[in-house]
């Protein structure tokens, strides 16, 4: 791919530098759709390898591209970002990195950065953990708009949305990550979900039980009533509409702020990436 020269950084900083200004109450703009489609154009055009046209169409619509290289991880990656994210009041439409190091093959997607506090950062583990992925992060807390105009699992007007829903038009299977409060789910570590699909059930199953060997407590929604099921997720939806493997999962607080345990979280959900990265 004909990126620019690379810049090196710890992926981790940029992104909690960035995640960071987030809160409720500010810090987001709805998006018009000419402008959800330009971004995902864009973002198509970058899984595509077309570098310079990707940077010239994102570039219209106020975004950035650049290649980072990861300090930590040696992870060679191209960060579209908003240049509005400095701005007295950002638009909050959200990153995206795409790893270079082979062909896109999975997703993982971080819809609350900050209000599902730890999942940012999980994200960024979670992509350095097998070749071929694509980091979609949310621009805004989940409260930041007006009603829930910036909740973008629940909403379809959002580029985070579009961006997802090009990711599955290309037949590229994803995990999307959220956060819960102990009393939300008494007894378990982790809510597994294929949301309202059925296609990626093998894949959950061999990453509950993968969870499970590593001493978590899993909720498998496909086989009992769980709560936090993400039935209402429209990337979800999105995905089982075309029949792509899409992964709901929902992780205690210890398991996204404990470095320990979010390793152990990391290797699990590799497993899975790994076979995607293979396929």
């Amino acid at each position: 791919m004909g990126a620019s020269r690379a810049e090196g950084a710890d992926l981790a900083d940029v992104v909690a530098g960035y995640t960071g200004r987030f809160g409720p109450g500010r810090g987001y703009r709805p998006s018009a759709q000419a402008d959800r489609g330009g971004v995902a154009e864009g973002i198509g055009l970058l899984l595509d390898g077309r570098f310079e046209q990707a940077r010239q169409r994102l570039s219209q619509l106020d975004f950035t591209v650049r290649t980072l290289v990861d300090s930590v991880s040696g992870l060679r990656c191209a960060e579209v970002a908003d240049l509005g994210d400095d701005a007295v009041t950002p638009r909050g439409w959200g990153r995206v990195y795409v790893a270079l190091d082979s062909r896109a093959r999975w997703s993982v997607q971080v819809p609350h950065p900050v209000a599902d506090r730890g999942t940012e950062q999980l994200g960024v583990c979670v992509l350095r953990g097998s070749p071929g992925g694509v980091l979609v992060l949310a621009g805004a807390h989940r409260r930041a708009g007006r009603g829930n105009a910036a909740d973008v699992a629940h909403r379809q007007d959002t580029v985070f949305h579009a961006v997802c829903a090009e990711l599955v038009r290309r037949g590229l299977p994803g995990i999307q990550l959220h956060g819960f409060a102990a009393a939300s789910v008494p007894g378990y570590d982790v809510v597994a979900s294929t949301a309202v699909g059925e296609v990626a059930r093998p894949e959950g199953q061999r990453l509950a039980d993968s969870l499970c060997e590593h001493g978590f407590g899993v909720c498998r929604a496909w086989t009992r009533a769980c709560p936090l099921q993400g039935r209402r997720n429209v990337q979800g939806r999105k995905a089982a509409a075309q029949h792509v493997p899409f992964l709901h999962l929902e992780f205690g607080i210890g398991l996204r702020t404990d470095e320990q345990l979010t390793a152990r979280v990391v290797e699990a959900v590799g497993r899975i990436t790994a076979d995607w990265a293979r396929a």
